[in-house]
């Protein structure tokens, strides 16, 4: 038996109410059926590397449930959601002009000082856009050199070093090197670390004021990784994506860049079940879910920023991490949940 914290009910019975920062109400009030949602809630409890479930419809918090002894308060790591996370501040350093060359400005143009102790490299000709899609042509493989990459003394080394992918040139890699490149990115346009940035142009505008962040060993915040939100904070996230980058009526993140972060780029090579078409766009997942179209941030071992744009419908869920024989039980389990709730929508 697991043991479970609920702390919100995790189905609302009364009326609309403030929770925190959060309103709630009755799911069912919002085309939702309330009792597939209790089973799905009451059965994430088997999950034994679930820590939280919430659910939002119409912008509404109906339904939001603890396991394994977290709680509300706690912060959840959201492993590779810190990649959307450092999609959406690209997006707000583009709108203010601070990246000359917008997404089409290249590593050597970015960082050239790091570039002229490699000039051949091949990531130095990479663009922004390429980087963010994940079709820089360079290769890399997380199940082999993630640790690698946590060691190093100076992550811009490691991506500088990086080969070009002779085979598959064009196609989708997941590569965290690179993507790690945007944190100091960030810091020579903006002059300031990428925690501080979020802290900044995201955060408080959307109420978050908890939060860590791992930096790597140049005393950096991670921007492939490494940041920890309570869940209710990452949902306003991914409310505010779902809004076009609204939050309670105010411009926060870039409706243009909620756009064409959000469009796919062409396909990505991971799979979770059921969703079918998996594409990838500017570091967010897309794909069908039972016929709609969803989008998603994607952490390891099944932590979901989701959303379905059509049904107003977001959900959020952490895990903890798995091994790796178990990542991918854990992940379509989760995914498998959260399908569930998608299909009790109305």
């Amino acid at each position: 038996m697991f043991a479970v914290c609920v702390c919100l009910a995790s189905i609302v019975h009364g009326g609309v109410y403030m929770h925190s920062d959060w309103l709630s109400d009755k799911p069912e009030k919002h085309g939702l059926d309330a009792r597939i949602l209790a089973d799905v809630l009451e059965e994430g409890a088997q999950e034994p590397g679930l820590r939280s479930l919430l659910v939002v419809r119409n912008g509404l918090l109906v339904g939001e449930r603890y396991y394994g002894g977290a709680s509300a308060a706690d912060l959840q790591p959201l492993n590779s959601i810190t990649k959307s996370v450092s999609s959406v501040l690209v997006g707000q350093a583009l709108q203010r002009g601070v990246i000359r060359g917008g997404v089409s400005a290249t590593v050597r143009e970015l960082l050239p000082e790091a570039v002229a102790m490699a000039p051949d490299s091949p990531a130095a000709n990479v663009t922004v856009a390429q980087i963010l899609s994940g079709r820089a042509g360079l290769s890399y493989d997380w199940q082999v050199q993630y640790d690698e990459l946590i060691s190093a003394p100076d992550l811009v080394s490691m991506a500088l070093a990086l080969p070009a992918d002779p085979i598959t040139p064009r196609a989708w890699t997941y590569n965290d090197p690179l993507i790690g490149l945007i944190s100091p990115i960030l810091l020579r346009v903006e002059g300031a670390d990428l925690a501080d940035i979020a802290a900044r142009d995201l955060f408080t505008p959307l109420g978050i004021e908890r939060y860590e962040w791992t930096r790597d060993n140049a005393g950096r915040s991670l921007s492939y990784a490494g940041l920890a939100l309570r869940p209710r904070d990452l949902m306003k996230v991914i409310w505010t994506m779902a809004e076009k980058g609204k939050w309670r009526g105010r411009g926060v993140i870039p409706e243009e860049w909620v756009g064409d972060s959000t469009r796919s780029r062409g396909a990505a090579s991971w799979r979770v079940k059921p969703v079918t078409d998996i594409g990838y766009g500017y570091l967010w997942f897309t794909g069908f879910l039972h016929g709609h179209a969803v989008v998603w941030g994607w952490g390891y071992g099944g932590q979901f920023a989701l959303w379905v744009p059509i049904l107003r419908l977001a959900v959020a869920s952490a895990a903890v991490s798995p091994p790796a024989e178990q990542l991918a039980a854990q992940t379509d389990a989760i995914m498998a949940l959260i399908a569930r709730l998608v299909q009790a929508a109305r």
